[in-house]
């Protein structure tokens, strides 16, 4: 019988996950894309000052380790042999910034993560030097110069942390977005791991040329960046090497994506003009444009989709990105304490089915597309006696739809054709109050995949079709049909967009609350943002004084 199992199923593909809240370790059968087993594993933040998100790049590697592992062993008690498994991608939060010593295998510092606002003087000063009337930095790599990318990031831990100038004094640094830093420890670290990348997550460093496909010189020279510690670019779709230790040692590493990119492969987003948003920490609209760079005119950026194999032809994507969606919910949770679990924000939602006026901007992190404005911070307002934790709640999930809508309106502009519906995937689209909400503010349909781990799907189908695997077959007619469930806008479309000018009216209430001063001497990064304390306070003042009217 079990014999039988293992025919039926046929080769296996296995996907890390590596994103800002966990990692999961997720297998795939290769005929059918069907999800077997997975296995998931929080990753902790820190945040050592206002505006600084760091992890531990050690804590993420072994969370990856425990995550295979745990994983092989489900299998095994489902009766399937792992050594079916011909293959792993990996996805990965992009622009979160590592630097190791590839003498020890040791990280340098803590992993700066995407989200981080510490290098804002940094990006202030090199802004100054950017000449008006050419702005190479943009037209090279498709980005605005903020601190969301990794080469200003990399400028700070070189300019503020003697490891790590030393290292790279002595030859002995390497620098590597996440998927670097686990592909180089899986395939052997300091015993011959593999440094590499691949085009999507290179083309989110600011120091990578996508037309040229190649790390750039002078971007490099702009930033200060020694070419020596970059990566060697490969495409998303190639044998890597081998993993090197744990259950399944000998297993090629073939896939690599940056997660949104993995998205949108996962999405089988393969035509010009298809998109789809994920909801994850941040929340990612991305369309696919084909072979051609479209540069927006509407604060969206220009990014590399995906290159499926060394000889296939580069994909461009116009790309959307909100710093914070599920984020706000973790917020609500560990900072706040309104819920217990992340899942809980849907029933209290559901008890009020209204904000009640509340409407919330979680800018934590300045706000993003379309308006890359740092100086932004979260606030609530709307307030009144009446308002308690569930409308909070509500507003909380109604902002990571507004925000939304705010990229689609951009990308319509820029692509000149509306969507027609939006494809959806990630964590929160589990909860059906926000998937409702989405398509009300959109005012069109929303279509979530039965299955949503889809940025797992995208690294194990490039894993599965590299050369060499050959496993996963990503022609149209044999990918597999993909069940959908569809969310109907079911308010006005006058109510919707009374909601979402309300909205647009909170967003211009939110910025201009820090300054950036830079002192002559220490850190680059003093943030003076008094006014948000006065705010959080007084806010807080108001919600207690709620919760205790209400009883």
């Amino acid at each position: 019988m079990a014999a039988a199992k293992k025919a039926v199923l046929g080769p296996l593909v296995g996907a890390v996950d590596q994103g800002t809240s966990s990692t999961r370790f997720l297998v795939f059968n290769s005929k059918t894309a069907e999800l077997l087993s997975h296995h998931q594993v929080e990753i902790k933040q820190e945040f050592p000052r206002e505006g600084w998100v760091e992890q531990d790049p050690k804590e993420i590697l072994q969370s990856v380790y425990e995550c295979i592992e745990k994983t092989c062993e489900k299998l095994g008690q489902l009766n399937i042999d792992i050594s079916n498994i011909k293959a792993i991608g990996v996805s990965n939060q992009r622009e979160t910034t590592v630097v190791w010593d590839k003498l020890t295998g040791e990280p340098l510092y803590n992993a700066v993560v995407w989200l981080d606002l510490r290098t804002q003087s940094t990006v202030e000063n090199l802004y100054k030097r950017i000449p008006g009337n050419n702005n190479f930095v943009k037209s090279k790599t498709g980005l605005p110069l903020s601190t969301y990318f990794s080469a200003v990031k990399l400028r700070w831990l070189l300019d503020n942390v003697r490891k790590v100038q030393k290292a790279v004094e002595e030859n002995r640094a390497l620098f590597g977005t996440i998927d670097s830093w686990l592909i180089w420890s899986l395939t052997g670290g300091v015993n011959g791991g593999v440094h590499c990348t691949d085009v999507t997550n290179a083309s989110r460093t600011m120091l990578f040329n996508i037309h040229s496909l190649e790390w750039d010189k002078e971007l490099c020279d702009f930033f200060g960046i020694p070419m020596e510690i970059l990566p060697n670019v490969r495409s998303s779709s190639e044998i890597y090497g081998l993993m090197k230790a744990g259950a399944l040692e000998g297993v090629p590493i073939s896939g690599c994506l940056g997660d949104q990119s993995a998205a949108l492969v996962g999405q089988m987003c393969f035509q010009d003009g298809q998109a789809k948003n994920t909801y994850g920490t941040g929340c990612f609209l991305l369309c696919n444009t084909g072979h051609k760079c479209v540069f927006s005119e509407h604060g969206l950026l220009t990014t590399v989709a995906y290159k499926l194999g060394r000889d296939k032809p580069v994909y461009y994507a116009l790309e959307g990105s909100v710093a914070i969606a599920g984020a706000v919910i973790r917020w609500l949770r560990d900072n706040l304490g309104i819920i217990k679990s992340s899942e809980e924000i849907e029933k209290l939602a559901k008890e009020v089915g209204t904000s009640y006026g509340c409407y919330f901007v979680p800018a934590f992190s300045g706000l993003y597309a379309p308006y890359w404005e740092p100086s932004a911070r979260g606030i609530i307002c709307g307030l009144t006696q009446f308002t308690n934790k569930c409308h909070i709640a509500f507003a909380a999930l109604e902002a990571v739809c507004f925000q939304t809508r705010e990229i689609l309106d951009a990308m319509n502009r820029d692509c000149g054709i509306p969507l027609s519906h939006l494809q959806v995937d990630g964590g929160m689209t589990s909860n059906k109050i926000l998937m409702q909400l989405q398509a009300d503010i959109l005012y069109i349909p929303v279509v979530k995949p039965s299955m949503p781990e889809t940025t797992a799907l995208g690294a194990a189908m490039a894993a599965g079709a590299a050369e060499g695997v050959g496993v996963w077959s990503l022609e149209p007619e044999d990918l597999s049909a993909v069940t959908m469930e569809r969310f109907e806008p079911q308010i006005n479309a006058e109510e919707s967009e009374i909601r979402y000018s309300t909205w647009k009216k909170a967003v211009m209430k939110s910025m201009g609350w820090v300054t950036t001063q830079s002192p002559e001497s220490g850190d680059p990064s003093i943030f003076c943002s008094l006014p948000l304390g006065i705010f959080i306070v007084s806010s807080m003042v108001m919600l207690i004084g709620a919760r205790y009217i209400s009883g």
